[in-house]
């Protein structure tokens, strides 16, 4: 079996998943969206909180916008002159992160009340 066939099993299994589950997997998909979005607007103080950790050069010295840009540019790999992906990439982590959380839980919480 290849590896593309693997992959067309998985997602025709999402398929009918849905098929059987539309209401559920529209409340997931609603969380998702909704924790994705929090993480988003989060982002700021979040990079503000990872600098003020000590992470990255100058952490913990930095307060305010400072602070946020340089805790997201960790959080993204680093600065685009050093090579990583800067704030954006570190914005987009947040979100990510923030985002599969609430795939995640909101789907196990659908999973276990549909065995009650």
């Amino acid at each position: 079996m290849s590896i593309f066939d693997s992959l067309f099993d998985i997602v025709c299994d999402c398929v009918d998943t849905v098929i059987d589950n539309p209401i559920k997997s529209i409340a997931v998909a609603a969380a998702t969206v909704a924790t994705g979005g929090a993480a988003l607007a989060a982002a700021p103080a979040i990079g503000a909180a990872v600098s003020a950790a000590g992470f990255g050069v100058a952490g913990g010295t930095l307060t305010g916008a400072a602070a946020s840009s340089a805790g997201l540019s960790v959080l993204g790999g680093g600065s685009i002159a050093a090579g990583g992906a800067g704030v954006a990439g570190g914005t987009a982590v947040v979100t990510t992160i923030g985002a599969a959380t609430g795939a995640t839980t909101s789907g196990v919480i659908a999973k276990k009340t549909s065995s009650i």
